[in-house]
């Protein structure tokens, strides 16, 4: 009786960890979701000292608010000349991580001259990645 009682704790406790992970990882997204830059370009040549506009595209799932808490939602966050970060952690926002929480689809940047990487990552209404989690893949662009 006794190893049977520790065999029930010994997996209501996995039990509890494995629930605490699942939970930092982020809402749930489809796995089709499909995220991209729709403007500029990779390999865009951009003016220098003049705003540009950047697109966000979003296939199989939607646009919300932070703070909103709707199944297959999230809002963007644009990531500049940075990698993607940690993806069970909550998104950083900083001068390289930009939040648009409103649920902006779209921005006006401007870049100092030179080569710059440009990418999306979608969060759930926490700023959390979601999973899996949905990023489009990193664009070059020029400013000259």
């Amino acid at each position: 009786m006794t190893t049977m009682i520790r065999q029930l704790a010994a997996c209501l406790v996995a039990m509890t960890l494995f629930s605490g992970i699942a939970a930092a990882a982020g809402a749930t997204a489809p796995d089709n979701a499909y995220l991209y830059i729709g403007w500029p370009n990779d390999g865009e040549v951009l003016p220098a000292n003049r705003p540009f506009r950047v697109w966000f595209g979003l296939r199989n799932m939607g646009v919300a608010p932070k703070g909103t808490p709707k199944p297959n939602t999230g809002h963007h966050h644009l990531l500049i000349d940075t990698d993607l970060p940690p993806l069970d952690q909550e998104i950083p926002s900083d001068r390289n991580h930009i939040h648009f929480g409103a649920g902006q689809t779209e921005t006006m940047i401007e870049l100092p001259p030179g080569t710059h990487t440009l990418q999306l990552l979608m969060g759930d209404d926490k700023h959390m990645p979601h999973n899996p989690p949905v990023y489009s893949r990193k664009i070059t662009v020029y400013v000259k």
